[in-house]
This record gives C-alpha cells, structure tokens and sequence, in this order.
C-alpha cells in the first residue's frame, strides 16, 4: 500500500485527486495539506509513503521550498510534483530540491498512477513532455558559451586570426586555441565558420 498526501490549495483539486487515487486498491490518501507549511508537517507523519506537491500556494512557503525541507528530512517521503507550470526553472527547482518525478496537472490518469508508484518506488517519474524540455534545456546549457568564449568567438567573427585574437585578449596562440577546441566542442561543430554561424544561431554572439 503506497501511502499518500495530497497537497494543493484547491479543495476541489484534492477531492478530484483523492477520488482518482482511491480507486486503485494500491493507493491510499492519508492526509489532506492546503498549505506548503501543512505539507511539510504532514509529510513527518509516520508511514507517510509519497507527497504529491503543488508548486504555488497562497503564503511565503511555496512548493519547491517545501519540498526541499521535506527531502532534507531523515527517511522522508519522496515527492512527486503535480502542477500547472512548466517553465524550465520550475522543473529545475523542483528536481534540484529533490522532487522524484515531476507531472502536469492535465496528465491521464494512468499517467498520474503510473509515476505515483513509480516515484515511491524510488524511480525517476518525470512527464514525456517534461523529460524533453528538460533535455532540451541541459543540450542548451551544454552549448552555452563563456564570457571568454564568447569574445574569442566575436573576433573570429571578425575575420581575426588566432594570433591577433591572442593580441587582443592578452591571451597566447595556445590558450586561443584551447578555447576555439572547447567552442567546438560545445557547439558540435568542426571549423571556425560553423562556429560562428551556430553561435549566432543561438544568439551567444551578435549576428553582425
């Protein structure tokens, strides 16, 4: 029997749940919390299996907080967030704090059971939809360019050679030459006119 509470400032939200929830024999809702501070303390209870957490509550508390108190709690429950947001940084901030799995509110129901047993199993439950935007945003972080990076990109550009770039950046051949490696690297490109025009592309150097 998998153990729940149900958080959402919503009382409409949590009966919907609640009734979705409690047809499954697996599934049991323990406790009720219309707050973030009412999750955190019912969460403590004992046997308390998984919290599934709304993002944004009225108060000073609001969901990731939450959860992040919860996660840093000797043998809590896992968390499964269940919201209406998906903006990157929401998805960051709710898995950076420890959240299991991560799911949108217009989710099947099978969906929502699905990564309910898997997050309290210990699993990774994450919406497909979330999954991609969070691979998209980890390929762009990779791609993301340094300040220096940037500049030695610019003056490429520019027409520069990597002896004058070194020049004006105060930097020899050799470290110019590092930077145009890892550049490549980052943008998965192999010459220096495909890394310019990826750059731009991405908007790390101007266009012109």
């Amino acid at each position: 029997m998998i153990r729940l509470v149900l958080s959402d400032d919503h009382p409409v939200v949590r009966a919907g749940m609640r009734a979705l929830l409690e047809a499954e024999p697996d599934l049991r809702v323990v406790a009720e919390a219309s707050t973030a501070e009412e999750a955190v303390s019912l969460a403590m209870t004992p046997g308390v299996d998984l919290v599934l957490m709304d993002l944004q509550f009225p108060g000073r508390l609001q969901g990731v907080d939450a959860t992040r108190r919860i996660r840093a709690t000797p043998g809590a429950p896992r968390v499964l967030v269940l919201t209406n947001y998906d903006t990157d940084a929401d998805i960051l901030g709710a898995i950076e704090a420890g959240a299991s799995g991560y799911l949108l509110k217009d989710a099947p129901p099978g969906e929502l059971v699905a990564a309910i047993r898997a997050a309290a199993a210990g699993e990774s439950a994450l919406a497909p939809a979330v999954a991609s935007r969070l691979d998209a945003s980890q390929r762009s972080a990779d791609q993301r360019l340094t300040v220096r990076e940037a500049e030695v990109l610019a003056l490429v550009a520019a027409g520069s050679t990597n002896r004058e770039i070194g020049q004006a950046l105060f930097l020899s051949e050799a470290t110019v030459k590092s930077h145009l490696v890892h550049i490549f690297t980052k943008l998965g490109v192999g010459s220096r006119t495909a890394a310019v025009a990826k750059a731009r592309e991405l908007g790390a150097i101007r266009a012109g």
